[in-house]
């Protein structure tokens, strides 16, 4: 009787196994399925082919790695990107940290030297004049939430400084940059 129930528990295991790997198997071809769409969308975030490449390859990658946090019947492109877009942020945030420089004066500062000083620039601030002047041109509704979007400031940031609904900020800053663009496009043209 246990000879017969061991038996049966060792082909259920070995179906379990055949399984796995067939699940193993079939994601591994739909995860190389994408490496074509994958490749663009890398190419489009890091404009250089040799990172792009890079960035395909650590995203397929990680996907092996956690194939196991994928769930079944979702959208698995969509899952890439997700790793994608994390990859690429997280690198980027590296490479920014890498670029401060450690001041080792008593002070103990810590310098984010630009790559080039445009802080003089005749013409910079020319354009910089201009936009503020078109700026302030606009309508008063669109004034405030557009100034602060380009200060630095959070759609909710914005909504609750201004009592307002984050929709109406969203749309108040789009209507805004819209209305901004014609105008400097506009005053180029003439």
């Amino acid at each position: 009787m246990f000879n017969n129930l061991f038996n049966k528990l060792n082909r259920i295991h070995l179906i379990k196994i055949k399984v796995m790997r067939s699940n193993a198997a079939n994601f591994s071809n739909q995860l190389v399925s994408h490496r074509d769409s994958l490749q663009y969308f890398a190419f489009t975030l890091t404009k250089n082919m040799e990172d792009a490449n890079d960035l395909v390859q650590e995203t397929m990658l990680k996907a092996l790695i956690y194939e196991s946090k994928f769930k079944e019947d979702t959208n698995l492109k969509a899952w890439l990107y997700t790793i994608m877009k994390n990859i690429f942020i997280n690198n980027y945030r590296k490479e920014k940290k890498m670029r401060l420089i450690f001041d080792g004066s008593a002070d103990l500062y810590y310098l984010n030297i630009p790559e080039t000083n445009k802080q003089y620039d005749p013409e910079k601030k020319m354009e910089q004049k201009e936009v503020v002047k078109k700026m302030e041109a606009l309508q008063k509704d669109f004034q405030e939430p557009l100034k602060m979007f380009f200060e630095g400031y959070k759609y909710k940031e914005i909504a609750d400084e201004l009592c307002l609904p984050i929709g109406t900020v969203k749309s108040r800053i789009f209507l805004g940059r819209k209305e901004l663009a014609e105008q400097l496009e506009f005053g180029m043209a003439c």
